[in-house]
């Protein structure tokens, strides 16, 4: 059974021979660059890594690691990932905070503040404003504009966004995206998943930052019911092209990915997620069902406990990355409750917990621990709990993709009573 027969046999909820394995298939199931640079070096690989993703600094999964853990996803995304004006291309070298040397992109520049934290402009234009910044010593950018509580923020009229670019898929994406999936899907028995969320063009739209956008959907639940909506009819435009250009190249399309959960609680009402959300996925769920064969994940971290019932009723198939830490999110609960209707890509190994802090026994007695409990029926592809992050021991790394191999095979061995 090669790779792509084994996700597909998953994600319909059969049990193939093993379970799946992800790591970098997605911009939320990869590694850290220098989490990944210490990894190779590990296992006597050449240190060299690109950085694929600036925003989170994920570092790229080459073939000869997809090798090694035997992973059986391969991302399709855009050229520029994470900040839109920056493209995979030109590399250059660069050192992180710990002076870890890595490889950018070539237009990929920051400044320094007095305080040591690395801060990005607009274009890589230090002459322009600045949009996002990386704390001294800190492993991510914040992006600004997300943070932004100013309370004079108007939202943008539906007919200026109608009849500007907005959430509009672009030809230089979707060439690029063609390309590349036409290339894997010669070159690799891979499955292939798409992620696109930069240019935001599925999903439901967030307008202003993450205040003002809460702020608004309390104040004017009317604009945001007619946003939505006109949301969703440019999502179906773009889904339209999608299926053009790539067709039955890829397998799974990530629909977006916006975190609706906190470790305690949802974000918001959930009766604001049903209201709001809810009919915008269904719409674009509908679409993809009836007229192509690709299954749609969501990624949303945090305990969402109350707004899994109603993503399945939307159509999604798939939910990433299962943060079982979180409040509520207990592993055996969730399979038992929504195992036979939606496959679970993630909570394999806590990302908080043990994958850093435990020792490798540990680390392959918790993915032993999660195959027996997600694994049965299929319905699951194994992944850490979001990406690895930059301070994972490399042997923790390696003891967990290991043990997903080594503890996958069906059927599944279950715990002696």
């Amino acid at each position: 059974m090669n790779s792509r027969e084994r996700v597909l046999k998953a994600l319909n909820h059969e049990e193939p021979d093993r379970v799946p394995i992800d790591l970098g298939g997605t911009v939320v199931s990869g590694i850290m660059a220098g989490a990944l640079v210490r990894l190779r070096e590990h296992l006597g690989l050449d240190r060299e890594v690109k950085v694929i993703e600036t925003y989170q600094m994920l570092g790229e999964v080459a073939w000869d690691l997809v090798e090694r853990f035997d992973i059986d996803v391969l991302p399709v995304q855009p050229e520029s990932a994470g900040f839109e004006h920056i493209p995979n291309r030109d590399y250059k070298p660069f050192r992180l905070f710990d002076g870890t040397e890595v490889w950018v992109p070539g237009v990929f520049d920051v400044t320094v503040s007095p305080d040591g934290d690395w801060l990005m402009h607009e274009a890589c234009d230090p002459a322009r404003r600045v949009i996002a910044r990386m704390p001294k010593d800190g492993y991510y950018f914040d992006k600004l504009d997300l943070l932004d509580d100013s309370p004079d923020f108007v939202p943008p009229s539906l007919e200026t966004l109608r009849t500007s670019g907005w959430r509009r898929l672009t030809p230089e994406v979707l060439e690029h995206i063609q390309q590349q999936a036409r290339t894997l899907r010669q070159a690799t028995d891979k499955a292939l998943v798409l992620t696109n969320w930069g240019e935001a063009t599925l999903g439901p739209p967030r307008i202003g930052s993450f205040t003002q956008w809460l702020v608004l959907m309390a104040t004017e639940p009317e604009y945001i019911d007619d946003l939505m909506a006109l949301a969703a009819e440019i999502a179906l435009d773009n889904l339209r092209l999608y299926w053009e250009a790539l067709g039955d190249t890829i397998d799974v399309i990530f629909i977006d990915g916006y975190d609706y959960g906190t470790q305690a609680r949802e974000m918001f009402s959930p009766a604001w997620f049903e209201r709001f959300h809810v009919p915008c996925y269904k719409r674009q769920c509908d679409w993809i069902h009836q007229h192509t064969p690709w299954k749609i994940a969501k990624h949303c971290d945090g305990s969402i406990t109350r707004l899994i019932e109603p993503m399945i009723r939307a159509g999604i198939d798939i939910l990433n990355p299962i943060q079982t830490s979180a409040a509520g999110m207990d592993a055996r609960w969730l399979k038992e409750t929504f195992g036979d209707r939606l496959t679970f890509w993630g909570g394999g190994v806590e990302t908080q917990s043990v994958l850093p802090f435990g020792t490798p026994d540990e680390v392959r007695a918790q993915v032993a621990e999660r195959l027996r409990i997600f694994a049965p029926g299929g319905g699951f592809v194994w992944a850490t709990i979001h990406n690895i992050q930059c301070d994972v021991p490399p042997e923790n790394i390696v003891a967990a993709f290991d043990a997903a191999r080594e503890f996958g095979a069906y059927p599944i061995a279950q715990m002696e009573s």
